[in-house]
């Protein structure tokens, strides 16, 4: 299973892996399905303890070099940093066991980074929300806010799955922090952008990938508000096309079943979801616009108090049947109309924007 040693690939993919021989396959094939074929897999077995080896061992392509190392600390960062030592290709991507690339991940993304002249491109981060609802989440580094946010390592929505540099960054800025506990990819790519002077990267704003919540991980502990938004918008009939929604049959996970829908017709289904994306994110844009205007609209007129203000985002009396539906919202009935107000609020004004400082300008001439 070891690609000739002599020959440097365009790309080496990283797929650290713990114990997930159940979704592991899917992420596998998507990796080796990929329209742009020169790059070695390295998967780094981190203290796995179930059927990995083996499900590794079951594919037979030169391509694929499987690491089994002990379980290292934490999120085994030290195992990802023994695999990268070993890597050869000019570009470094990352796959994580959970997650799927979509056909054209390593094309689209070589265009981008060999297009900009960038150490490291990224692109639009595709979530699946529990059970089968994809979301697309805005996340672009070429706003001044989310950028500081960013390399501030105070917020990031990019999965690795989504991202690529070039191997010399290594060799510039470090390999990931051993000794973190956590959030090592963001450590990672703010180094490499920091170093770059911020001027560095690039942002892809099509999805190439899908990104599935870590099954250790509950919804409780997902702070995203777009994506509690979109779980409320998927519920809405009509709202978001169906391109955008897999079925997932009981008992299968939901990697299996958006492979099975992907793997029909790569192609075809590929751009589909692309093309159902644009619509939603369009829609949701004049989603925003209507609110927007009527909030403008309450300050122009001299409406006061904040209340009223932000009363004004609920008055779609669809959200508002909506939010009462979403399982994430808390018992009380009050606490659960403070959340919706405040979760809504949240996703039109994110927080250090300059949207959200367009809204406390106009709340305080209103007091």
């Amino acid at each position: 299973m070891a690609d000739s040693p002599s020959r440097q690939p365009t790309y080496s993919v990283l797929l650290p892996t713990h114990n997930r021989a159940d979704v592991l396959p899917f992420a596998l094939r998507s990796v080796l399905g990929q329209t742009v074929a020169d790059f070695e897999l390295l998967v780094v077995g981190d203290g796995c303890t179930d059927r990995t080896a083996e499900v590794v061992a079951g594919f037979d392509d030169a391509r694929v070099r499987w690491l089994d190392l002990p379980k290292a600390p934490h999120f085994g960062y030290a195992n990802r940093n023994v695999a990268l030592r070993e890597a050869r290709g000019r570009y470094v991507a990352f796959m994580a066991h959970d997650d799927l690339w979509l056909p054209d991940h390593l094309e689209m993304l070589t265009a981008c980074i060999e297009a900009s002249g960038a150490e490291i491109v990224y692109s639009r981060p595709l979530w699946v929300i529990p059970v089968g609802l994809l979301a697309p989440c805005t996340f672009n580094l070429n706003d001044p806010d989310t950028l500081d946010a960013f390399v501030s390592r105070r917020l990031n929505v990019i999965p690795a799955s989504c991202v690529v540099h070039r191997r010399e960054c290594f060799d510039r800025y470090g390999y990931w922090d051993e000794s973190l506990p956590a959030r090592g990819d963001l450590d990672m790519w703010a180094r490499i952008i920091e170093g770059g002077g911020r001027k560095n990267f690039a942002h892809l704003p099509e999805p190439t990938c899908l990104h599935f919540r870590a099954n250790w991980r509950k919804e409780a502990d997902v702070q995203q508000p777009q994506l509690h938004v979109w779980k409320a918008l998927h519920m809405m009939e009509g709202f978001v096309p169906a391109a955008l929604k897999i079925d997932v049959p009981q008992g299968m996970t939901e990697q299996e079943a958006c492979w099975s829908a992907l793997a029909a017709s790569p192609e075809r289904w590929t751009r589909n979801l692309r093309t159902a994306l644009t619509a939603a994110l369009d829609r949701r844009i004049i989603m925003s616009d209507e609110l927007l205007f009527e909030l403008l609209s309450k300050a122009e007129a001299g409406a006061s108090g904040r209340a009223d203000l932000l009363k004004s985002f609920t008055q779609i009396e669809e959200l508002k049947r909506i939010a009462s539906e979403v399982e994430f919202l808390e018992s009380s009935a009050g606490w659960k109309l403070i959340r919706r107000i405040r979760r809504l609020r949240e996703s039109l004004f994110p927080q250090g924007t300059r949207r959200e400082r367009l809204l406390i300008r106009i709340e305080s001439s209103l007091r």
